[in-house]
């Protein structure tokens, strides 16, 4: 909105031109971000106290979490709030990737929010049934992930929907081009072509795996947010350099017009998630609750899917990959084992994992600390993929 205005104005104003630039409009947007969630923070606090929109406690959980029942839950709305209107004041709002990003970020948060309020409402920790919310879950992915796939192959908005045409009228028959590849990190020219169902199905896992790996390892108090951040602002460099010609060919990535405005996105989420961890710190005046922890995930799915970097999401949220296994690994097994022994039996002494270590006797500013610094190491490798081919 800002960018069309000073555009507008220009060619009277001098100096304006340098909101072009997308350097400047992400730091600007980073800072927009991180000043409405602190400027609102505590307005929003006070009322989720006020409406008694308080945590429901798992049952089988860590019992030193009881003290956490009532804390104020949904917060993820002010991050989703900080995130539309910092998008919708610097981004380019002509851009597909923008629209793309936010759509999915606001759908999954609209999931995430009857689910928390469900918990909310009628106090049932479970919230909305696993089917149900795995069906908007994937409804919102499939969308996704199909628009995707022709909106990377394109140049523009108006591209993106004249190949869909052509697929179309071309009985369901369309070969995507290089840029579509699925990239492998470390090597220089190992790129697999996927076609387009395989880009497909490929993007609704990565989408609704990330939504749900952060949904689950948002156990402790800044647990999620923080690695989230740290993803996206990496993320936001592969953004840049895939939406520049000069630097992408330069360190051998696919050009993928237009996917540069996603970086100021990418440093709006920064700066929501920070003000966000501001109230969310050990110990948590408030949690994001499925609302937020759904559409963080899938935004940064989406901007991954966009630059065509998959797999080094794969690597930076190896916190989350292992969170996310660690539960199905704990199921799994004790399905088993009760099928086989006739007693369920289990490989963690609780999932997901950060619970594994709160048993063990590990505090809880610990097992956040020492995930946050893993996340960090995995960042910078995943950073490292842009040179080290």
């Amino acid at each position: 909105m800002l960018l069309l205005i000073f555009q507008s104005l220009d060619e009277y104003v001098r100096g304006l031109g340098v909101f072009g630039y997308i350097t400047l409009r992400a730091v600007l947007a980073s800072l927009t971000a991180l000043f409405i969630g602190l400027f609102l923070g505590p307005r929003v606090i006070r009322s989720l106290t006020r409406l008694k929109i308080g945590q429901s406690v798992r049952e089988d959980g860590p019992q030193t979490h009881l003290v956490k029942a009532g804390t104020p839950t949904m917060g993820g709305a002010l991050i989703l709030l900080s995130i539309g209107v910092t998008t919708l004041l610097w981004a380019d709002l002509s851009n597909r990737f923008v629209w793309a990003a936010l759509l999915v970020t606001l759908g999954l948060g609209a999931v995430g929010w009857v689910d928390d309020y469900k918990k909310v409402v009628h106090r049932n920790p479970k919230g909305l049934s696993a089917r149900t919310k795995f069906f908007w879950q994937s409804l919102i992915g499939l969308v996704s992930a199909f628009y995707l796939a022709f909106a990377v192959s394109a140049s523009s908005g108006t591209e993106a929907w004249a190949l869909f045409e052509h697929w179309w009228s071309n009985g369901l028959f369309y070969t995507l081009p290089s840029q579509a590849d699925l990239i492998v990190p470390f090597f220089k020219s190992v790129a697999y072509p996927l076609g387009l169902w395989g880009f497909v199905i490929l993007s609704y896992l990565v989408i609704v795996g990330s939504s749900n790996a952060v949904n689950l390892t948002d156990g402790l108090d800044g647990l999620a947010i923080m690695p989230t951040v740290l993803i996206a602002g990496a993320l936001g460099v592969f953004a840049y350099v895939a939406g520049n010609a000069v630097f992408s060919k330069y360190l051998l990535l696919p050009f993928i017009p237009g996917a540069g405005e996603l970086t100021v996105f990418c440093a709006a989420l920064v700066g929501a998630g920070l003000a966000f961890l501001w109230f969310n710190a050990y110990p948590a005046q408030v949690f994001m609750g499925d609302v937020g922890a759904l559409a963080l995930g899938g935004a940064l799915g989406v901007v991954a899917i966009v630059v065509r970097q998959e797999i080094v999401l794969f690597i930076m949220g190896g916190v989350f990959v292992v969170e996310t296994l660690s539960v199905m690994l704990q199921v799994a097994y004790f399905k088993y084992t009760r099928f086989r022994y006739g007693e369920g039996r289990r490989i963690f002494l609780m999932a997901p994992l950060h619970h594994h270590y709160e048993q063990k006797g590990w505090k809880e500013t610990q097992v956040v600390v020492r995930f946050w610094i893993i996340t960090m190491m995995l960042v910078l490798a995943g950073l490292a993929t842009l040179k080290i081919r």
